[in-house]
């Protein structure tokens, strides 16, 4: 029993702190990679503006990770029209939508498909 307790109290010095890592990985400077076929790039949703930018990006090839978080708390009928707005478009383009959290919605550009079903 003592050992269990050492081993779970303990906490070494080589030991990642989760937190810290998570919190970082947006400090750290982004550089592009030009080899790259396709990005996922982070887009807040907070007007029409917005959506023309999601779909230029859809356009380009790219995977847009969309923050919705600051929308659904102020205007909840603004959110539903600019959404069924990208839904349309990204229909139109043979794309897909998704909502993967409360704060976050995945559009996929032509010829990605996101998998619904959940196991």
């Amino acid at each position: 029993m003592g050992f269990l307790k050492n081993v779970f109290a303990s906490k070494k010095e080589s030991e990642i702190d989760i937190e810290d890592f998570l919190n970082n990985l947006d400090v750290e400077e982004e550089t592009m990679y030009e080899e790259a076929d396709a990005y996922v790039k982070p887009v807040s949703l907070l007007s029409e503006a917005d959506v023309a930018t999601v779909m230029a990006e859809a356009r380009q090839g790219n995977i847009i990770l969309l923050n919705i978080a600051d929308l659904s708390k102020r205007n909840a009928v603004k959110l539903r029209e600019l959404i069924g707005k990208i839904k349309e478009e990204v229909s139109d383009i043979d794309g897909d939508i998704a909502r993967i959290s409360s704060d976050r919605v995945l559009v996929t550009p032509s010829k990605v498909k996101i998998i619904k079903k959940r196991n």
